[in-house]
């Protein structure tokens, strides 16, 4: 991967659904943007490490470790860190309200913007009637998911050499399949009903790996993304705003400005 010059400071960085301990991630991407990253808070928003794979299959590179070590030491220079548990990683919701080199593990957490704003986070999964009802099926479309995300792999190869940008496919399939569209808007309706209720202004959240910032409900809805298909992550800037980051887009333009001088 070629080096860029880019650092960047933001009042919060909020990330979810790295899925470390598969080799389906792009910790590749996720570590070049943590080392280019600063920011007074950094919230885990769940699916950090993937227990349910991690059962069948032990797989933890270099990278993995770097990563964990790379927020470890964010926590120690100052950077409050955050870690909301999800339903991939729900061994460490046993720990909520504990903290652990300087990481404080909470099921849910709120949030002050800087114009005022509070915003709720949460992962998510506790809004998924597949996970609350049948978690058997869960596990097999994680399983199912995480062979399309292989599938993407080879074909992002492929891209790669013949000088293309990066394209996701589990993001496309998704968008042509009308029952993953349903699931998708069903749960951004709970979820901003559920942040209404606790009069919250935003609700910040993760499990579906569906970037998106948008008002629904009354309520401003954000989704920060995931680090195994989409690379986003979602900011604060020192006057409140959000906005979502696309790493590889993100990195393409660095490179592209880096090229022309």
């Amino acid at each position: 991967m070629s080096k860029i010059n880019f650092h960047k400071n933001y009042r919060s960085i909020w990330i979810s659904d790295l899925h470390l301990g598969t080799d389906g991630n792009k910790s590749e991407m996720l570590l070049e943007f943590l080392k280019h990253t600063e920011s007074r808070y950094l919230y885990l928003v769940g699916d950090i490490i993937d227990g349910w794979r991690m059962k069948k299959k032990l797989y933890w590179s270099q990278e993995h470790n770097d990563i964990i070590q790379k927020i470890l030491r964010k926590a120690r220079k100052g950077t409050k860190v955050v870690f909301i548990p999800g339903n991939h990683d729900e061994f460490l919701k046993d720990f909520a309200d504990f903290s652990f080199g300087k990481i404080s593990f909470k099921t849910k957490y709120k949030h002050n913007l800087a114009d005022g704003r509070k915003a709720l986070i949460i992962h998510g999964d506790e809004f998924d009637a597949v996970i609350l009802n049948a978690k058997w099926l869960a596990k097999f479309g994680s399983a199912l998911y995480e062979l399309i995300l292989k599938v993407n792999n080879v074909v992002n190869y492929c891209r790669r050499k013949l000088g293309l940008s990066y394209w996701s496919l589990s993001q496309y399939i998704k968008g042509q399949t009308k029952k993953a569209t349903n699931f998708i808007s069903n749960f951004e309706f709970a979820v901003t009903v559920s942040a209404k209720k606790a009069k919250v202004d935003v609700v910040i959240c993760g499990h579906i790996h569906r970037p998106v910032i948008k008002t629904l409900n009354g309520v401003l809805y954000c989704n920060d993304g995931d680090w195994v298909e989409s690379c986003t992550a979602l900011v604060e800037d020192d006057f409140g705003k959000l906005s979502l980051i696309n790493w590889p887009d993100e990195r393409e333009k660095l490179l592209t400005a880096k090229l022309e001088h």
